[in-house]
């Protein structure tokens, strides 16, 4: 069974752009919270704001070594979305392989189509 809560603040941390652009960041490697905050237009208190969002949920991980605090992607933090995604993805693709396979006989002329069209070629 999926923990649907934790699925909902991975959902939440992944809305806002500038989190999403620190996971791809740190998708590259570790980071210090300094070289991550780099890009951005705003505080240091902000861009830990958000790491701190990135990290109750799970996406990343955080490390500090005196006054150096050094984050990187957590290797299964994604899990539980994907495992989410995956469950729907299936049986979707069941009903679009149905669909296609019933679309396929309906291609099919029947027998007494083909018949007929034999009959109005000669």
């Amino acid at each position: 069974m999926l923990n649907y809560s934790e699925i909902d603040s991975i959902l939440r941390a992944l809305v806002e752009p500038t989190r999403r652009q620190i996971l791809e960041r740190l998708s590259r490697g570790p980071a210090t919270v300094s070289q991550l905050a780099e890009p951005f237009g705003m505080t240091f208190a902000a861009v830990l704001q958000h790491l701190q969002v990135l990290e109750a949920c799970g996406l990343i991980r955080s490390e500090k070594i005196g006054r150096v605090r050094t984050c990187r992607i957590e290797p299964g933090g994604l899990a539980p979305l994907a495992d989410w995604i995956t469950e729907r993805r299936i049986p979707a693709e069941r009903h679009l392989d149905r669909l296609g396979e019933i679309l396929a006989e309906t291609d099919q002329p029947s027998p007494k189509v083909q018949d007929q069209e034999k009959d109005e070629q000669t």
